[in-house]
Parts: structure tokens; C-alpha cells; sequence
């Protein structure tokens, strides 16, 4: 019997569906708001936030807010690469 892995599902951490409520995902609304610079920002922000509360919002599972810092990083580490693209 296969253990299961509490990250084998990370859509429910990362994208929960009440962020995919309406026409567009609400973090491409976030971005079409703002300038690049105001963007890159706005995920910087959220990777402190994550990273900073990791171990308090939910001490069972302080992984989650781990991961959700890590989705923020990717989203920066391709604006940078794409250098806003």
C-alpha cells in the first residue's frame, strides 16, 4: 500500500477554485492591474508574507504556506526571466 504523500495535490494549496471563480483567474486580474514593476512587487509581497507566517497560520502544516511561497518565487523567477514579457 502506497503511503500517501500530502503534496500530491497541490492545486488545492497553490490554486484553490475560488480563485478560478469568473471570467479570468484573479491572479492574471492582479496582474492586468498594475504596471510590471507594481506586479513583481505584488509578488515579492507575497513570498515574505507566506514564508514569513509559515510556521503560525497553520502550525500542522506550515508546508502549505511553504509551497504557496514557492509558486509566488516561480511566478517572479519567470517575470525576471521574461523581463516582463
Amino acid at each position: 500500500i502506497k503511503k500517501e504523500n500530502k503534496m500530491d495535490n497541490l492545486d488545492d494549496i497553490v490554486r484553490p477554485s475560488h480563485y478560478k471563480k469568473g471570467v479570468i483567474e484573479t491572479i492574471e486580474l492582479i496582474k492586468s492591474s498594475m504596471s510590471i514593476d507594481e506586479y513583481k512587487g505584488y509578488l515579492m509581497g507575497n513570498i515574505l508574507k507566506y514564508i514569513c507566517r509559515h510556521k503560525h497560520k497553520n502550525p500542522a502544516e506550515p508546508w502549505k504556506d511553504l509551497k504557496k511561497a514557492e509558486w509566488y518565487l516561480t511566478a517572479l523567477i519567470k517575470e525576471e526571466a521574461n523581463d516582463g514579457d
